[in-house]
């Protein structure tokens, strides 16, 4: 849970982090018997805590399609980030990716810690694949072949143009987007989202991880991970890793903001593709992501912290998110919102200012004229409901509750 010093001063957070907290519990107990779907569900917790518990609300064919298509491809991207596989032996294995999924006996140990466990016993995965309905299983081979190719491609090609940087992203998130829509429409609870659309909701979140990350992929070892295009850091810098060092800072900064305003471009297809949506898990399912991303994009956005350590959103906004999302309203309020404080921080002599505050205008635009901001409550600002007092007897109540639980559990 949240840090009693977090909670203090957001104290809104408390009840919402309680709700996650008994959800999360309620998820772990959901898991099924059967070993192969067991080691699925359970891998599913130990590599996205957030998925395993949004993807629950899903219908139960739905839910374990969605559930080893995000393994699959978090497999493969094991694959792809395991800088120490030579390039010889890592693209056949990219290439192929899409036939070893039909192959009980597969498997290929890289990767380190859960991301290790998923690949050495990839056998449960495969099995549980050959589980799912004909139309699910065609979805997902199509797209981890789709996928493979495009990350053999840029194994050995550098990210140079902006260009570059949409085709990369189209190959490890849009794609992922452009599958979870034939699954959804497989389903018979969607119509199928045009593949423009669909490819917009994968760019937006890929693009806001590889703003979020930059350190821990610069860092790498024994080779860094550069994923942001030359056209935009090489404004700013001679070598890309130069962007963390202090006496670059002023640069760095701008260099962050002008990426952060490449990802903006992507928001309004996003919340297009959200309203369409019909059914209510499916759109919390989608919703959620979104709305991580821009509220981690107004955090990063002028944020010299992003090259010092890791910048991410409260665990007690994140649970806001979480309880909150529940319709459009709720969508365009918190979209507003994220873009309103991304606006409070543009320093108008940065050099894309103009363009910055120009793509917040249009997503601001798109939410006013939705008509729906009067019908939510805001994600950013606190109630009175709670004093200081309050919330720590309560955090205190909790945790005492929460021990005599653990312990009756384990004497049974």
């Amino acid at each position: 849970m949240g840090s009693l010093g977090a909670i203090l001063k957001h104290p809104d957070d408390l009840y919402p982090l309680l709700k996650l907290k008994i959800a999360a519990r309620q998820a772990e107990k959901q898991i099924p018997r059967e070993p192969h779907w067991s080691f699925c569900y359970t891998m599913l917790h130990k590599v996205s805590r957030s998925f395993a518990f949004v993807i629950q609300q899903l219908g139960p064919d739905l839910r374990n399609a969605v559930c080893i298509f995000y393994l699959v491809l978090r497999a493969l991207d094991t694959v792809e980030d395991d800088t120490s596989i030579a390039t010889d032996v890592k693209v056949p294995i990219l290439i192929a990716f899409h036939r070893h999924i039909y192959d009980r006996d597969w498997h290929f140990s890289c990767g380190t810690k859960e991301y290790k466990v998923l690949m050495d016993q990839f056998h449960h995965v495969s099995t549980a694949f050959l589980e799912l309905g004909k139309n699910y299983q065609e979805a997902i081979e199509d797209i981890t072949k789709r996928m493979g190719a495009g990350m053999a491609k840029f194994i050995c090609k550098e990210v140079e143009t902006v260009d570059d940087y949409d085709e990369y992203c189209h190959y490890v998130a849009g794609l992922v987007g452009l599958g979870l829509s034939k699954l959804f429409h497989a389903s018979g609870s969607e119509d199928l989202a045009s593949d423009y659309l669909s490819n917009s909701m994968g760019l937006f979140l890929q693009k806001t991880n590889i703003i979020r990350d930059y350190l821990e992929d610069i860092n790498e070892i024994p080779k860094s991970r550069m994923f942001w295009p030359r056209q935009i850091w090489s404004k700013y810098v001679n070598k890309l890793e130069d962007l963390k060092y202090e006496d670059n800072s002023v640069k760095a900064v701008q260099c962050l903001n002008d990426m952060v305003t490449n990802a903006l471009m992507h928001a309004e297809d996003c919340l297009k593709y959200m309203a369409a949506l019909r059914d209510l898990a499916i759109f919390r399912f989608c919703a959620i992501p979104q709305i991580m991303a821009i509220g981690t994009l107004a955090l990063c956005y002028n944020n010299i912290e992003l090259f010092r350590g890791v910048v991410k959103m409260r665990r007690g906004l994140t649970a806001k998110v979480i309880d909150r999302t529940k319709t459009m309203a709720g969508v365009y309020g918190a979209f507003f919102d994220f873009a309103s404080m991304l606006e409070s921080k543009v320093d108008k002599n940065d050099p894309n200012a103009t363009k910055t505050l120009s793509r917040l205008e249009a997503i601001q635009k798109t939410c006013r004229e939705s008509g729906l901001l009067n019908k939510r409550k805001s994600l950013l600002r606190n109630g009175n409901g709670y004093g200081s007092t309050m919330i720590l007897f309560l955090v205190i109540l909790f945790g005492i509750m929460f021990a005599y639980l653990s312990a009756n559990r384990q004497n049974n």
